[in-house]
């Protein structure tokens, strides 16, 4: 069980879990397009054991029980995303009404539980057709994203908690363009510097396109990896420096100041679109609210061997997860106070935390440490508004397939059985102030 009480973060802190939906729903019927990771996880070698996000943890039928496996739980919120090829199955042109009857059915289901719903736009599954137009490569692909945000804003606002634009941009654009480990797979450094410049374009634009529809309590989610240097040698201080702008500093920077780190334009500028400056007044738009999410940290090494960028990433001697990442909640703490002092005094949000992991007792230990980070931070002064743990249920971890098991709920991928893990009764008892029956 945790060592903390609900009373010690004090009153209108929000607990909640994350789920994404390509990572969940399946449900690939009802007019729904294809995403970019529909294609990617059918090409081979791209994801673990060749596992595919087609039927994933059918939350598109059982949405049902999984709302109340969050209310039974104690939780407050549940931090969703939409689909965006459910919703307009070309990324452009006609809404699908099935796609968005679902929605409706999930925010009222939420609603009539008590569970507020904490929203998020983009969580990585690109409608195909726009991929096939160059995705995130392309600066139309923006206004298509400022489109969808329209419709979102239009339909929804009034029963979203919060909404949040894009879901760790680092992953959308770098992960996934430079290092080819994500959808759709680019290992190009041009490629890389367009989609970072506009994946933050297209949450700018999506902000002015909310706000144009009444939308409030609006967002983004940045993911904050810990930046270390392998050793002591000024080279490796310098690799962890330009690996910190590259990870943490360009995202931030983008969007808090509307500036981004000259260490990594000197590198990319070249590959940036022209005129590039000219966004960053759309990029930096005010924000209601900035979500933190946080797993680990990486050693940095230098190599100039390497091109582009001249180190390589190792990890510690920590204690690690099963997918090798160390476990550093004092990062937490130091993440919290960096935004909170040096990029925004607005509220915070941690919007993702979690461990894969087979042996539960690790992960209650893991969740229990990062909830005393955050006291920590809040101590200091941070306005931290709220926590979520991912994830509620195992489930289609991208390129990890099924084979990673983030989940405080267990699952059965053949008979579909949810069975709530240790980890689930100990936020219930924390939360709730009581022990739940085990099901």
């Amino acid at each position: 069980m945790f060592s903390l009480k609900r009373e010690d973060f004090g009153p209108g802190f929000d607990f909640g879990v994350a789920m994404a939906a390509h990572q969940i729903e399946g449900g690939q019927t009802d007019g729904r397009g294809s995403s970019i990771w529909d294609s990617f996880a059918a090409t081979p070698r791209n994801t673990r054991n060749a596992d595919t996000g087609k039927v994933a943890c059918d939350h598109y039928n059982r949405w049902p029980e999984d709302l109340d496996l969050i209310r039974d739980g104690g939780f407050d919120g549940y931090r969703f995303s939409f689909s965006w090829p459910r919703v307009i199955p070309e990324g452009t042109g006609p809404s699908n009404p099935k796609g968005l009857d679902f929605y409706d059915r999930l925010i009222d289901g939420m609603l009539e539980r008590g569970i507020k719903p904490y929203a998020t736009l983009y969580h990585w599954d690109l409608p195909s057709s726009l991929q096939d137009r160059g995705g995130w490569m392309n600066r139309d692909t923006t206004a298509a994203f400022a489109d969808y945000a329209a419709l979102i804003g239009h339909r929804f606002k009034d029963r979203l908690e919060t909404i949040a634009t894009v879901n760790e941009p680092w992953c959308v654009a770098f992960l996934s363009h430079f290092l080819g480990i994500h959808a759709p797979g680019y290992r190009d450094v041009r490629a890389a510097s367009r989609a970072m410049h506009h994946i933050l374009l297209a949450h700018g634009r999506a902000i002015d396109a909310l706000r144009a529809e009444g939308a409030k309590n609006l967002g983004i989610v940045v993911n904050l990896e810990k930046a270390e240097p392998y050793s002591s040698s000024p080279e490796d201080q310098e690799a962890a420096e330009l690996g910190d702008a590259l990870f943490n500093q360009w995202y931030l920077g983008g969007v808090c100041k509307g500036e981004y780190p000259q260490s990594i334009v000197d590198i990319i500028e070249d590959h940036l679109p022209r005129d590039w400056q000219a966004d960053m007044d759309v990029i930096s738009r005010p924000l209601d609210w900035i979500g933190v999410n946080y797993y680990t940290r990486s050693l940095y090494k230098f190599d100039a061997s390497v091109p582009v960028f001249p180190f390589t990433q190792h990890r510690g001697d920590l204690e690690k997860n099963d997918l090798g990442w160390e476990t550093v909640p004092e990062a937490l703490t130091e993440f919290l106070l960096r935004v909170s002092n040096d990029y925004t005094n607005l509220p915070l949000y941690v919007t993702e935390n979690g461990m894969s992991e087979s042996n539960d007792a690790k992960r209650i230990d893991y969740f229990d440490r990062h909830l005393r980070a955050i006291l920590d931070a809040k101590d200091k002064g941070v306005d931290v508004r709220g926590y979520f743990a991912w994830s509620l249920l195992d489930n289609f971890e991208w390129a990890e397939g099924f084979s990673s098991r983030f989940g405080i709920v267990e699952m059965d991928y053949a008979s579909q059985k949810r069975t709530p893990k240790p980890s689930y009764f100990a936020f219930s008892k924390m939360l709730l102030g009581r022990a739940l029956e085990v099901r």
